[in-house]
């Protein structure tokens, strides 16, 4: 999947590399379109990760969001076709979702939610990284108007191409 399912935001709204100010970030500094891809100042022990996405995908950024407000640092790589980097990456052939991010040696595919890749490096498993298919309702970045949480199942995808459960992460009507 190289594009978000979900519509774009509006016009005006951020779905590019510039950070959005909040209470847990400083304002970032304007840059010109041509300028490089924006690496999130955080603090020097904050996991560096890099998100390939759509520049179109609005959840994907919201999904970014959800990664800097957990402590990481962040530099997003708009692209048009995520395809050859998931398969240097080692994303499972039906598992796929809108962006893939690198991170600690490892991929992160679709809304992993931050605590499970916490989790992943600080276990360090012998393993090519996790996958959250599809675009769960309630995941991070996928959040719903009303609340509800989709149940799903973040899995850990195995040197061997292997899958296994990870974490299951429970619906909320």
């Amino acid at each position: 999947m190289t594009a978000c399912a979900r519509a774009p935001e509006a016009a005006g709204s951020n779905t590019d590399n510039v950070a959005r100010p909040t209470a847990q970030e400083p304002p970032a500094i304007a840059r010109s379109p041509a300028a490089a891809p924006e690496l999130q100042q955080a603090d020097t022990d904050a996991p560096r990760m890099v998100v390939h996405k759509s520049a179109s995908c609005g959840c994907c950024g919201l999904w970014v969001d959800h990664m800097r407000a957990a402590g990481f640092a962040v530099e997003v790589r708009n692209t048009d076709d995520l395809n050859p980097l998931k398969e240097r990456v080692g994303v499972p052939y039906g598992k796929g979702s809108c962006h893939t991010a690198e991170v600690n040696g490892y991929f992160v595919e679709g809304h992993v939610p931050a605590a499970d890749v916490k989790r992943l490096i600080a276990e360090k498993p012998d393993a090519k990284g996790l996958v959250l298919p599809g675009m769960p309702m309630g995941s991070p970045g996928m959040e719903s108007p009303d609340g509800r949480i989709q149940p799903y199942t973040v899995e850990l995808v195995a040197r061997d191409g292997t899958v296994s459960t990870f974490a299951e992460h429970a619906g909320v009507q």
